[in-house]
């Protein structure tokens, strides 16, 4: 039998800046000339920063672990304790049989007309007519427009650095990659996104369709979603980001727990000329890979709005597709009436008992 090499394999990153290019970094933040009065401010805060950027201060302020983990005294990030424990009050709440049904609507267009296209994007129409057929049913709508981070003040989704690659147990849930304040990785939308899942009874996506794929926050998003499926809970178990320890870990056996798991979904994906139905074949295939579950024929649709005509007109050309309109509508219905069928028991996917033979 040969052995398994499980040792991290290293030698792809790169050293840290030399002073020279850290300054010529740090200081594009700075180039408006009204800081000008401050430049002596602006460099003492340089060599603050220079010298946490050598040190790799990712969390400097940190918090016990506490009852309930591996190892209660590891030192764990603030920022990722508030986290967590926000999002096992989520998880109470969510299941909590006496609150109202919730669901998550999500606009995943970059566009808004806070930003360089100057205008709103179909997609926040839809979801607002998917929001207004929410309120009909009696649902509470959460309203996720990812748009923001384009228009939005030092506001970011960031990227997923691939941690369950090396081990799923590497990979926290929610996730621990950030804040990384020594490389100024801060302002991160997703702890906040974490929550809003985690609250909702059923999910809504309205996307567009950027040749042939998702827009880009929308795949942000998914990325870094990937600790919902799989995901440990518990960072003192790998100390931290122990490459080699959660390696050992997932090898003695990994449950891979789906956090998000029996949530009710739908999918309207649109576009104008090509690459709709793989985009929304791919956003289904994610959400059911996670465990949620599809509200129905009606919930999951892709559509084409003014095939093959111009941009500027697609806004009139939506006015007067009255058949689409409604099945947004329709699909925010359906995604309503699944939620009330999933919290009254009457819902269950037919394999639900059957134990994955090769969970992952």
């Amino acid at each position: 039998m040969t052995q398994v090499i499980t040792l991290a394999r290293k030698g792809q990153a790169p050293g840290k800046l030399d002073r020279e290019q850290f300054h010529r970094k740090f200081i594009q933040s700075f180039v408006d000339p009204r800081f000008d009065p401050m430049r002596g401010e602006i460099a003492q805060l340089e060599e603050i920063a220079w010298r946490n950027y050598l040190d790799s201060r990712k969390a400097p302020v940190t918090v016990k672990a506490g009852p309930g983990f591996a190892d209660p005294d590891y030192d764990l990030a603030v920022e990722w304790k508030e986290a967590h424990d926000k999002l096992l009050a989520a998880e109470r709440r969510q299941k909590d049989p006496a609150t109202r049904s919730r669901v998550l609507v999500i606009c995943a267009s970059s566009r808004n007309d806070g930003t360089c296209p100057g205008e709103m994007s179909k997609s926040f129409r839809m979801a607002q007519w998917a929001r207004t057929a929410l309120d009909t049913e009696e649902i509470e709508v959460d309203l996720l427009d990812l748009s923001l981070i384009t228009s939005t003040y030092d506001h970011h989704i960031h990227p997923c650095k691939g941690c369950a690659s090396t081990a799923m147990p590497l990979c926290h849930w929610p996730c621990s990659c950030y804040p990384n304040h020594s490389l100024h990785q801060v302002n991160d939308w997703m702890n906040e996104i974490y929550e809003r899942w985690v609250l909702a009874h059923g999910v809504l996506i309205i996307a567009p369709t950027y040749w042939y794929q998702s827009p880009s926050p929308l795949k942000q998003m998914i990325d870094r979603l990937v600790c919902a499926d799989g995901g440990n809970p518990d960072p003192s178990s790998t100390h931290g980001k122990d490459a080699d320890k959660a390696k050992e870990i997932e090898l003695e056996g990994w449950d891979y727990p789906k956090h998000l798991a029996g949530r009710a979904y739908g999918v309207f994906v649109h576009g104008d000329v090509a690459g709709i139905e793989s985009q929304r074949r791919n956003l289904s295939d994610w959400l059911e890979w996670m465990g949620l579950i599809a509200a129905g024929q009606q919930a999951v649709l892709d559509r084409y709005i003014g095939y093959y005509e111009s941009y500027a007109g697609s806004h009139a050309t939506l006015d007067k597709d009255q058949p689409v309109q409604e099945e947004v509508r329709n699909s925010a219905r359906a995604v309503a009436e699944a939620v009330r069928q999933i919290r009254a028991g009457k819902l269950v996917p037919p394999d639900a008992r059957l134990r994955k033979p090769r969970p992952k």
